[in-house]
């Protein structure tokens, strides 16, 4: 690390767990974000603040005004703009060292795969149920540690799914992939900040996977009632008969 870089992750180096080995791991790790919404937010700028190196940005959607309620890094100046782009300009003024690669377009199974074999993590910030099973196949098949977060009225969830973590579990040991009925934002309403709360913790995750630091949150779910301001635990453990962890 350089004199200005010691500078601008001091707070961070300060921290015994940390220290300047874990902070290099970070300045050379790259994150594959899938997504760019209420969760994408938040994470893609806590990761680039804390220093990671290279992110890789994937979404295929433009900014809309009732986007800007949650989605913290985009601007009214974006509306109309690709997600991936108005968020690259951010990071920018945030933080002109990180290297940011943009996808703005839905990946295939191929297209997904080859990225995730470039990267050390992978965060799904994505809102559907197609993009999560997708991640989640690809991610247990390439033994790559995914951090997954979902918020929509005011719950919010988030876990690690680790294939390297012997007993954790996967997405599909939690969520079927037939019959789920699906609800979205547009539909229910979401709360604001929930997000921002689901995407911190999303954040901590991956730079404590990043930086070698800390206990993950694979194998537990953390489920959270925004409305009464209360937490859940559940632990997760491996379905024997899961088609997708349980054949790796």
């Amino acid at each position: 690390m350089n004199d200005e870089q010691l500078l601008r992750y001091s707070r961070q180096v300060m921290l015994p767990q940390m220290d300047f080995e874990g902070q290099q791991r970070l300045l050379n790790s790259h994150v594959l974000v899938i997504g760019l919404g209420g969760l994408g937010s938040p994470v893609a700028l806590y990761l680039a603040a804390a220093g990671v190196g290279q992110l890789t940005l994937v979404d295929n959607d433009e900014v809309e005004l009732s986007n800007l309620q949650r989605q913290i890094i985009h601007r009214e100046q974006s509306l109309g703009q690709e997600k991936v782009t108005s968020a690259a300009e951010t990071i920018a003024t945030l933080n002109k060292e990180v290297t940011v690669n943009i996808i703005a377009q839905r990946l295939d199974q191929t297209a997904l795969e080859q990225q995730v074999s470039m990267v050390d993590v992978v965060v799904d910030c994505s809102d559907n149920f197609e993009t999560r099973f997708l991640l989640n196949a690809v991610t247990q098949k390439m033994n790559m540690p995914l951090v997954s977060g979902a918020a929509i009225r005011m719950e919010g969830q988030v876990t690690v799914y680790d294939p390297r973590q012997e007993g954790s579990g996967c997405y599909r040991c939690l969520y079927q992939d037939e019959g789920e009925l699906q609800q979205t934002c547009s539909e229910v309403g979401v709360l604001s900040p929930l997000l921002g709360v689901i995407g911190s913790i999303q954040a901590v995750e991956t730079i404590k996977l990043l930086s070698n630091i800390g206990q993950s949150l694979a194998g537990r779910l953390l489920i959270l009632d925004a409305f009464t301001m209360q937490w859940r635990e559940i632990k997760l453990k491996p379905n024997p008969n899961c088609p997708v962890c349980q054949s790796h």
